[in-house]
């Protein structure tokens, strides 16, 4: 399969322009004493939310989606806020014109079925739109991305004029008990040498959208439905394949445990576990010859209890990923 160095719809991943130095192939099995240890708990830019958490976590057949335009970003009624998108978009492609406007799925909510008589999660339907690089760079990455939020409780309405496109990120276990770590590289534009895990974002275009179908019918709605919720757990594997160089049969089906969003800039990524039949010095080797390997210098194979230190230099949305993670480790635990 072909890799488009877009793909992954981050300023990180469109700035070309940086040069882009040889990976480094280390494997650690701790923190020990590098930067996690000295990071500054209380940087904002490692602040997260919750939206969503599904502890016992769900497999493809029970998460579903509700695609539609009504879940497309709002417009801002400000005009010149507005008009402040195209400003900022205008500038960055004077500074990289190799800047490409790709299509992403926009996280617009969801809402939970339980099991009856309990407070457990039965099923989730998660409600997307379509958004752009554009936008997303006009929005929550602009310097104003505070100006386009709405006072609200409700998440959904808070971020009605923000891009917010779904990220995705993968907590793999493999078959020797060790997580899967990467450090970001220093040339990156967003959070350089943060700790992160693998992942990015499902691709409209992999399904073959590129724009909302008017007048569908009912049953042609629900298989659209269908494919956007399988391009989420697709497009998961994707990303662990092509970042860290497994081969897909060696992992197992994701299992969605829930949505984190980063404080700074809101913006949400979707949450999978997956186990790998490989053990961590095997992943290690494969690593070294990923297909998609210029935005990570490291990879690291971390014991559940290293984990915690590794996170205070997570991004707020990554962050917000190992929280998922204990939960799950805490309802499997309890159960």
């Amino acid at each position: 399969m072909s890799v488009n160095p877009l793909r992954h719809f981050s300023s990180a991943k469109l700035r070309t322009l940086l040069p882009v130095h040889p990976r480094r192939k280390i494997m650690s099995v701790s923190t020990g004493s590098g930067a996690a240890g000295a990071t500054d708990p209380t940087d904002p830019g490692t602040t997260f939310k919750l939206l969503l958490s599904c502890p016992s976590g769900l497999p493809a057949s029970r998460v579903f989606v509700k695609f539609d335009p009504s879940y497309d970003r709002i417009p801002y009624p400000d005009a010149n806020l507005e008009e402040s998108i195209n400003e900022i978009w205008s500038q960055r492609i004077r500074q990289n014109p190799s800047l490409y406007n790709g299509i992403k799925f926009r996280y617009g909510g969801h809402a939970i079925e339980y099991v009856d008589g309990s407070g457990q999660i039965s099923s989730v339907c998660l409600h997307m739109g379509l958004t752009d690089y554009r936008t997303f760079v006009g929005t929550n990455l602009s310097p104003l991305w505070e100006r386009f939020l709405v006072p609200s409780t409700v998440d959904s309405l808070r971020c009605q004029h923000t891009s917010s496109p779904l990220g995705n990120g993968a907590i793999v276990e493999t078959s020797d008990g060790k997580i899967l770590v990467l450090q970001r590289s220093y040339n990156v534009g967003e959070f350089p040498g943060y700790f992160v895990f693998p992942g990015g974002h499902s691709e409209p275009e992999e399904i073959g959208i590129s724009a909302h179908l008017t007048d569908k019918g009912q049953t042609e709605s629900e298989l659209l439905n269908h494919k956007v919720s399988m391009e989420m757990f697709d497009g998961i594997i994707r990303e662990v394949v092509e970042e860290i160089g497994l081969p897909a049969n060696s992992l197992t089906d994701p299992l969605f445990i829930g949505i984190s969003c980063r404080v700074v800039n809101v913006r949400p990524t979707a949450f999978f576990f997956l186990k790998c039949n490989l053990e961590a010095k095997e992943v290690c080797k494969l690593y070294s010859s990923a297909q998609d390997g210029y935005e990570s210098t490291q990879i690291f194979t971390v014991l559940r209890d290293d984990l915690k230190q590794m996170a205070v230099k997570m991004p707020g949305c990554h962050r917000g990923g190992y929280a998922l993670y204990k939960l799950m480790m805490e309802a499997t635990k309890d159960s």
